[in-house]
């Protein structure tokens, strides 16, 4: 985690996934949600779409989460002079977890979510809704997770601990 004080702001919380179109959307809306101001959360991808999946923004739109500012970006903005401290990256696809990622200012914690591609289904939209609904249940089950660890007292091999058993929880029912 950075050096500036986690008491004097949010913890910063990257999201990356190849194309930044559903799966670390989705992941940054339910942090931003459920992280009532203890945390700040991104996302991005190392090869970004440049558009966010109608389906996405359907379903987050549906279960009444803000939607504002959702954007596909590269991870080079977070890479950049100026670009807020991280404390924490989490890669929410299995292409992202693989890939050579950018050097991240401030040494954050990192762990692999992995979550199937809901954009990669090419069924009927009631499949694809099926499938983006899955993959919301998952990262909603591993946000709520998260955001109830007790990060500032929990030391780095305490909490690197927590967040891969995190990444390998799935929500009740999809054991």
């Amino acid at each position: 985690m950075t050096t500036e004080s986690a008491a004097s702001r949010p913890y910063n919380v990257l999201f990356l996934c190849t194309g930044n179109s559903a799966r670390s959307i989705l992941a940054e809306t339910l942090l931003n949600h459920w992280g009532r101001g203890k945390f700040r959360a991104f996302s991005a991808g190392s090869f970004p779409t440049g558009r966010v999946n109608p389906f996405a923004l359907d379903l987050l739109r549906r279960m009444g989460m803000d939607t504002t500012g959702a954007r596909s970006k590269s991870w080079d903005e977070f890479a950049a002079p100026g670009a807020p401290p991280l404390d924490f990256v989490f890669t929410v696809c299995d292409n992202a977890a693989g890939e050579v990622c950018p050097i991240w200012p401030g040494q954050p914690m990192t762990a692999h979510w992995g979550v199937p591609d809901p954009a990669a289904v090419e069924d009927s939209d009631v499949e694809k809704a099926i499938a983006f609904r899955a993959a919301f249940n998952a990262l909603e089950h591993r946000i709520k997770a998260f955001t109830s660890l007790p990060v500032a007292s929990l030391d780095r091999i305490k909490l690197q601990s927590a967040l891969d058993d995190i990444g390998r929880s799935l929500p009740a029912g999809e054991a």
